[in-house]
């Protein structure tokens, strides 16, 4: 068995000089949606209304696929939920209004991407997926300066991470660290994946690239959904031998990864992200009974952990995507989420037989999702669009991917 094969790039990274004279306005507004995610003015609602209204316009014939209606008795129930337990609070209402955006948004974007030939596309997006991280990594690296370098190898916990997020600094991204970690991880997942598409290629630079911006984010969760989505891209690529010595490193570098990047000594702590995690689903397990079939109402989750918690720190919800979907909507809202979802994933496979690169496209989320996000938050729309998009492209064989620097 021969070693995996390294090649070097033909040319380097350019912008094609006509790349961007024939681009359409749905385009144009589809890379705008993903630029404005990452802007400190929250202008992405009315890119994302309006990218929507275009998509509509440049697409064909609207299909409502089953994931579209699982994703429309969710949305009703939410609104209705919403009507019936309004809790008077603006955030409520900021919620519920992203929620329907978001949701327009992905459902218009999908069928609009169904619908055409995405390569001109692609080779954009992956253009501004290098720009949006590139600035991320330099948003980051004004932080340490401000902190004077002192966390550029890590940091002991989980609040001393947070405390190099300054509002006075912030341009770029999100102040928040596990949010603006986890959108490094999905958008930096997206820019790994364009060359294993378009031209069979891993690309080590990009790797490195993503992982280093991720870790200057000091958030384990880019890390974690990483490693998961990186290692299935190595293992699926990789001839058997190889996968062997992939485990091996693996295995060398964890302790490394547990205790400076994981910090698995403090994991338990309550004054770590993790613990006061483990602490709301304790909550959760423990009170399952105090929880209403129909679910205890929108954004009921502040107050539930208030009332049943070991101990609350103001969070909208309990840092698990489907926990929190059957505590504030119930049977209801917890099934047609979890249909939503899998509908969405057959029909990536009925889109492109692709069943090993759709799995490592889904498994991050899904992992992010479990720790961090509501469900639906524009990170997990822009996602779904941009794997839709990536993963449909054509049909790889894992056995034709190439390690590329």
């Amino acid at each position: 068995m021969s070693a995996p094969e390294i090649t070097l790039p033909n040319q380097p990274l350019s912008l094609e000089g006509n790349q961007w004279k024939a681009i359409s306005i749905a385009e144009t507004l589809f890379l705008l949606s993903l630029i404005s995610m990452f802007l400190p003015v929250k202008v992405y609602p009315v890119i994302f209304l309006v990218s929507s209204f275009f998509f509509y316009l440049e697409t064909p014939q609207i299909k409502f696929q089953n994931w579209s209606i699982a994703l429309a008795v969710f949305s009703t129930y939410a609104v209705i939920s919403y009507i019936i337990n309004y809790p008077g609070e603006p955030l409520a209402l900021i919620n519920i209004v992203k929620l329907m955006i978001n949701f327009c948004f992905l459902f218009f974007a999908i069928n609009w991407l169904g619908s055409r030939d995405n390569e001109s596309l692609i080779k954009r997006l992956d253009a501004i997926l290098l720009a949006v991280l590139s600035l991320s990594l330099v948003q980051l690296l004004i932080y340490h300066q401000a902190y004077g370098f002192q966390l550029i190898t890590g940091s002991d916990s989980s609040g001393q991470a947070s405390s190099l997020y300054r509002d006075t600094l912030y341009y770029w991204g999100l102040d928040d660290k596990n949010m603006f970690g986890a959108r490094i991880a999905l958008m930096g997942f997206s820019f790994i994946c364009i060359p294993v598409v378009k031209k069979n290629k891993l690309s080590i630079w990009r790797i490195f690239f993503v992982f280093l911006v991720a870790f200057f984010s000091l958030s384990r969760t880019p890390i974690v959904a990483l490693i998961i989505g990186v290692f299935l891209l190595f293992w699926f690529a990789l001839e058997r031998r190889w996968r062997i010595g992939l485990v091996v490193l693996i295995a060398i570098a964890l302790p490394m990864i547990l205790n400076k990047i994981i910090r698995v000594e403090s994991i338990t702590s309550s004054n770590d992200g993790m613990g006061i995690r483990l602490v709301y689903w304790t909550a959760f397990i423990e009170n399952f009974g105090k929880i209403s079939p129909l679910g205890n109402g929108f954004l009921s989750a502040p107050e539930f952990l208030r009332d049943n918690a070991e101990f609350y720190r103001g969070e909208p919800h309990i840092h698990n995507t489907f926990l929190s979907t059957y505590l504030e909507m119930g049977i209801v809202g917890f099934f047609s989420f979890l249909a939503f979802l899998i509908w969405f994933v057959k029909d990536c496979l009925r889109k492109a037989d692709n069943p090993k690169l759709w799995f490592s496209l889904f498994l991050p989320i899904v992992a992010i999702m479990m720790i961090l996000y509501s469900g639906y938050d524009n990170d997990v729309v822009m996602y779904l669009c941009l794997i839709y998009g990536i993963g449909s492209l054509q049909e790889i064989n894992f056995q034709n991917i190439k390690l590329s620097l």
